[in-house]
Parts: structure tokens; C-alpha cells; sequence
């Protein structure tokens, strides 16, 4: 870059986002209330995609004073993470798997986040104690087969760090698959570099879960980007949650689903929101959703078809819907 002319960065106060126009100078107050409970991070690949702030793009990241308002039914801990966390970041509530949450940083902050309790800036990274403990609880159940790397945003962290975890982690004999759920290949294409794919490329089968909610977030910089996973053979599985106003609609979620095949991601899921405090304004209503579906059905491939699932409240597990 010539000099001079300095690198976008990531904004996180709501003065930056109204300096670049996202938000207007009457929303500040609204998000500076926000800001005071929630993370916000909106970095420049995003950014850039954003129209206006009610687009499916603003909508998803851009801070709004409905966050502060809890509805009844909505929870701190909607589907029981705390609860099924037997020791610090891990979370066991299947038999043959578990959550591995080695930090709680994420490189751009969902507005309608479950873990929005949680996640922030400060990291919540493991120490080296908190992580060995983490290793020797998995070592010490053999039922466990499959190991999730999720948080916050496993792919944040720097590729030696990662790339031991998955050494550590493919070395207990009965893990037989790792699994990583992200966000950041959209967040910051340029993070799947030379040491990422080189962190990554081990022997135990690895899947990578990509985190999308609208087509427009499928920029060709992410196309290059999961081209250079899918070239190490790691498969890609689409992970979306159904938003209102975001991706509410046969044309959004079509698009959609035909964007991530393009993009060589099978999708997964299609989540009903989990009701986190603040989030009521993205619920859309479970019939809607199979409405969408039997629609999509039959005029795009069976292979751009998610499975619809609720968690379920308490920690009773995912149903398809």
C-alpha cells in the first residue's frame, strides 16, 4: 500500500461507524447504550457491503437500540452452554462430541449472536492450564469421536496456536474427526494464507462449518479464499440462521444456497434463531421457515437444501424442523 494512505481497520465505536457513514449522527446515542453491554467489531470486507444500515448486511451487524430490549421468552444462556460446560471451554452435550471453545473473540460481532454474552474483544482465550484440562477431559472419554473447534472464532487465533491444537487434539486415539465453526473467511478473506493452510493440513478428517446468512456476503474474495480450503481437501459445510429482513425470503435463501455451492459449501443448516436477549426483532416464525423450504424445494438442487433445526431450550439437543 503507498505510503501515506493508511489500511482500513475494523470498527468497533460507534463514532467510527458514523464517521464511515454506516450509521447517521442520530443513531448515536442508541448505539453507544448498546456498545456499553455488546461487542461490536465490523471489519472492512464487511464493511464495504454495507448500502445502508437496513440492508442484510447493516441489519446483521450494525448496532440498533432494540438489542436492549429482552423479551420474555429470550435467555442469557438460550441453549444451555453453561450448563453442559463440565470444565472452562469445553462443552459436552452429545455423547460422541464436544465443543472446544479455546477463546471467545470473533472478528465480527452478529447482532443476533447466542453467545453474545460471552464473546467480546477481551478474548476469553484458555490458558495453558484451562486448555491442558480441556485436552485430558477428551482423552479421558473414549465415547467422544468428534471434536468441534468453535467460540468465538477458532480462526483468529495464530496458526501456530491453532496448528498445535489440532495436533493435540488428532493425537488422542478416539477422535476420529475435528470440526471447525467460523466466520472469518468472510469477515477477512486474507486470513486464509501460506501458515493458515499450513496449520490446517493434518490427518485426522477435517470439516470447516462457514457461518453465511445473505449471497452478497459470497464476494469473490471468499470464493478465492474457501477455494484455497477446499483445495487442501478440507470439506465445507454452510451454517445460516434464519433473520428477518435478512435472508426471510425464497429469493435470499435460494440465492443464497446457490451461491455456497458455487463456492464449493454444502449447505448444513438452516437454524431457527436462538432466543438470546435482544434478538426478537430477527425471530421469524418456524411455519415460515418450512414455508420458505417447500418452495425452494424442486426449484433449486437437492443438494443446496439445509436441514432446518431448532436447538432446543435447556440443552436437549438439535431437531429438524
Amino acid at each position: 500500500m503507498p505510503d501515506g494512505i493508511s489500511k482500513p481497520r475494523t470498527l468497533r465505536y460507534p463514532a467510527e461507524l458514523i464517521a464511515a457513514g454506516l450509521l447517521a449522527p442520530e443513531d448515536r446515542a442508541g448505539a453507544e447504550a448498546v456498545a456499553a453491554r455488546y461487542a461490536i467489531a465490523v471489519p472492512p470486507a464487511l464493511g464495504a457491503l454495507i448500502g445502508h444500515k437496513n440492508d442484510p448486511i447493516g441489519l446483521q451487524f450494525l448496532p440498533h437500540p432494540d438489542e436492549l430490549v429482552l423479551a420474555p421468552h429470550e435467555s442469557t444462556d438460550p441453549i444451555a452452554d453453561e450448563a453442559l460446560s463440565p470444565i472452562p471451554g469445553i462443552v459436552h452435550r452429545y455423547p460422541d462430541r464436544a465443543l472446544l471453545k479455546p477463546l471467545l473473540a470473533c472478528p465480527v460481532y452478529c447482532r443476533f449472536c447466542f453467545r453474545r454474552e460471552q464473546v467480546g474483544p477481551d478474548g476469553g482465550l484458555l490458558s495453558e492450564a484451562e486448555l491442558a484440562a480441556a485436552y485430558a477431559y477428551i482423552a479421558a472419554r473414549p465415547e467422544i469421536r468428534e471434536v468441534i473447534l468453535t467460540g468465538g472464532d477458532p480462526l483468529i487465533l495464530s496458526p501456530r496456536r491453532l496448528g498445535e491444537m489440532l495436533r493435540r487434539l488428532q493425537a488422542i486415539p478416539h477422535i476420529e474427526i475435528l470440526r471447525i465453526h467460523t466466520r472469518a473467511p468472510i469477515a477477512d478473506p486474507a486470513i486464509v494464507n501460506d501458515a493458515l493452510l499450513a496449520a490446517l493440513d493434518i490427518e485426522t478428517p477435517l470439516y470447516i462449518a462457514l457461518h453465511a446468512n445473505h449471497a452478497s456476503e459470497i464476494t469473490p474474495d471468499v470464493v478465492r479464499a474457501l477455494r484455497k480450503l477446499t483445495r487442501l481437501g478440507i470439506p465445507l459445510l454452510g451454517q445460516t440462521v434464519l433473520l428477518a429482513d435478512v435472508n426471510d425470503s425464497e429469493a435470499a435463501l435460494g440465492g443464497l444456497f446457490r451461491a455456497m455451492l458455487r463456492a464449493r459449501v454444502k449447505p448444513y443448516y438452516l437454524h431457527q434463531l436462538d432466543p438470546a436477549p435482544g434478538t426478537a426483532r430477527f425471530h421469524v416464525s418456524p411455519e415460515r421457515g418450512r414455508a420458505i423450504l417447500n418452495q425452494l424445494r424442486g426449484q433449486i438442487s437437492g443438494t443446496a437444501l439445509p436441514t432446518y433445526i431448532l436447538d432446543r431450550a435447556g440443552g436437549l439437543g438439535k431437531i429438524p424442523l
